[in-house]
């Protein structure tokens, strides 16, 4: 599915159908913490002027996406928004600030609260600071 979606993105300037249409869309560049591959992966950010923030909800399951283990191993990335693709780093949230964007997240795409009450971990929020 995610090949579909990343290649719908890229032919249509940063747009994709299916499940999420309507939804604003990144693609997050990642580099394998272990095998050193490098992967893609498409995901829905909450947007704050020009801050872009990723959530690593995995529908709620008990552990981290391996894209979220794979940021932290290398923090300086790439991401493509819309037309644009421009490097960034990854910064981690915690505490109120963490707590705040995921509230405001849940706000906009309702699905996320479900997401939190599936799981008993913290749900891990990442800005992609612009380089």
């Amino acid at each position: 599915m995610n090949r579909r979606v990343i290649a719908e993105f890229r032919a249509n300037g940063g747009v994709a159908g299916g499940v999420t249409e309507g939804m604003p869309l990144v693609l997050v560049h990642h580099v394998g913490a272990r095998s050193g591959i490098e992967r893609v992966t498409p995901l829905v950010p909450y947007l704050d002027g020009d801050r872009i923030f990723i959530f690593a909800s995995k529908g709620g399951s008990p552990e981290h996406p391996a894209w979220f283990h794979n940021l932290v191993a290398n923090p300086d990335t790439t991401v493509e928004y819309g037309t644009e693709t421009f490097p960034v780093s990854v910064r981690v949230l915690s505490g109120a600030e963490r707590d705040d964007i995921y509230d405001r997240q849940m706000l906009a795409q309702p699905q996320f609260r479900e997401y939190e009450g599936n799981t008993d971990r913290v749900i891990p929020v990442i800005e992609l600071v612009r380089r």
